[in-house]
């Protein structure tokens, strides 16, 4: 079927108290896994680019391959630009074709935020795209992405970003961080209880990646409608390519590679459709 938006696949978890993963693609074969992984569960799924991501390949051609992968697909795949850095670059992807944007000002003063999340939105609104926007800062490294000083979302501004910015769903800082954890992380889960009362656009749950499964769990049970996983399918499928070449070491094809990468991506994103508990919902 051709891509969809986010719109309806947010608003169902938000209601049906789940959330659709969402996985960062870097090439075919990641395309491939997450959607066969999907089609497997029957669920709804949404693979997303970073900027670093697009520089390397440009969001036409990433667009163009997911489109054609969801064209054969009988399950809802959106196409999302993760962490949009400029406007600019919104428009670039809405252009070639992604079916939600999302727009990251949260290093920005509050009333920036806003002002720079509400011009994409407009644009995007305009197109029937949905927009996400984030506030409150995730911490950690994630491509050429990197926030030293996390911050946990404050209900009041939140209030006032979803009022005034007119996003659709909406990124929160409650302690998680991008990038695999050194450490524990001080997850505020009551903050999730908290906004969940405050907000009516669905939570979206960035830093997935090294979570627990309990933890996930807990966070959608709490309100979350769309979890984040990038880092640890990028270490999945780079494992499949080192054991074969291990294996190996003569192979020159990178379809022998490749392909045991596919596979563990595709056995890694199932498990997480599960914990998220979206299988069966396409």
């Amino acid at each position: 079927m051709p891509l969809t938006t986010t719109r309806k696949m947010l608003l169902d978890a938000q209601a049906g108290h789940y959330a659709v993963g969402a996985f960062n693609v870097e090439n075919m074969e990641m395309a491939q896994a997450i959607i066969g992984a999907a089609e497997e569960l029957r669920a709804p799924v949404i693979l997303q680019t970073t900027p670093s991501t697009v520089r390397y390949a440009g969001t036409g051609l990433y667009c163009a391959m997911v489109a054609e992968l969801a064209r054969e697909a009988s399950v809802p795949v959106a196409m999302h630009l993760d962490h949009g850095d400029s406007f600019e670059l919104c428009v670039r992807a809405l252009r070639d074709g992604y079916t939600s944007i999302m727009i990251d000002g949260s290093k920005l003063p509050l009333q920036e935020n806003i002002a720079l999340t509400k011009r994409v939105a407009d644009m995007c609104n305009a197109a029937g795209v949905p927009v996400e926007g984030e506030i409150g800062r995730v911490g950690g490294k994630e491509d050429d992405l990197e926030v030293e000083n996390a911050g946990y979302t404050i209900p009041e501004e939140a209030v006032r970003f979803e009022k005034e910015s007119g996003l659709f769903s909406m990124a929160v800082g409650v302690g998680t961080a991008h990038g695999f954890y050194k450490e524990k992380p001080q997850l505020n889960k009551d903050l999730i209880v908290t906004l969940r009362g405050m907000l009516a656009s669905p939570m979206v749950l960035h830093g997935a990646s090294g979570l627990s499964d309990d933890d996930v769990r807990d966070c959608i049970a709490r309100g979350i409608c769309k979890v984040n996983f990038a880092t640890e399918l990028r270490a999945a499928y780079t494992e499949g390519v080192k054991e074969v070449l291990r294996e190996t070491p003569n192979v020159f094809d990178p379809k022998a590679y490749g392909r045991e990468a596919r596979r563990r991506v595709t056995e890694l994103v199932k498990s997480r459709m599960l914990v998220c508990g979206c299988d069966g919902k396409a």
